[in-house]
C-alpha cells in the first residue's frame, strides 16, 4: 500500500511538473511564437523593407506605376491577421458545433490567404517583367530573403517551406 502511495505522489508531481511547463509554454493551442505582431510596427517594417528594394532596383520612372502597383499588393492584409471568432459565440456552441464553426472559419481563412497569395503573385509577376536583367537580378536575390528562410522571413520567426 505504502508503495502505491508513493506512486502515485510521484506521478502526481511529475504530472503537476508537466502541466505547469504545458501553461508556462502556452500550451498546445497557445501558438508558441505566434503572438500577432503589432500591425503599426509591422506596416512600418514591410514599408522599410519595400523602400530599401526600390532603391536597390533603382526602380525608374516609366516603372513607377508598376512598382506602386506590386507595393500595394505586396501590402500585409491587416484585415486577415485581425480577424478571430467570437470567444462569447464559440463559448455558447456545443462541442460538435465548435468544431464545425472553427473548421468553416479555417476554410475562410485558407480561402482568403490563397487569394491574397494569388494577388500578389500575380502582382510581382507583372512588376517583375517590366526589369531589366540587371534589375531582375537584383530582384531575386532581394525577393529570396524575405521568405520563409531569409534574413527577413527569420526575423519575423516563420519557418516552412521555401518563399518568395
Amino acid at each position: 500500500m505504502k508503495k502505491l502511495i508513493q506512486s502515485l505522489v510521484v506521478a502526481g508531481l511529475m504530472a503537476a511538473a508537466g502541466g505547469a511547463a504545458f501553461a508556462q509554454a502556452g500550451g498546445m493551442m497557445g501558438h508558441v511564437g505566434m503572438r500577432p505582431m503589432d500591425p503599426a510596427k509591422m506596416e512600418q517594417m514591410h514599408a522599410s523593407h519595400l523602400a530599401d528594394l526600390k532603391a536597390k532596383l533603382k526602380v525608374t520612372q516609366s516603372q513607377e506605376a508598376g512598382w506602386t502597383s506590386f507595393s500595394e499588393a505586396m501590402k500585409p492584409p491587416m484585415d486577415m491577421m485581425a480577424k478571430r471568432p467570437d470567444r462569447a459565440e464559440i463559448d455558447k456552441l456545443s462541442t460538435p458545433e465548435r468544431i464545425d464553426k472553427m473548421r468553416t472559419l479555417h476554410k475562410e481563412h485558407m480561402a482568403a490567404m490563397e487569394t491574397a497569395m494569388d494577388k500578389r503573385g500575380d502582382a510581382t509577376k507583372t512588376f517583375y517583367a517590366t526589369l531589366s536583367p540587371e534589375q531582375k537580378k537584383v530582384f531575386d536575390a532581394e525577393f529570396s530573403k524575405m521568405g520563409p528562410h531569409g534574413e527577413h522571413g527569420s526575423k519575423m520567426g516563420k519557418a516552412g517551406g521555401k518563399g518568395g
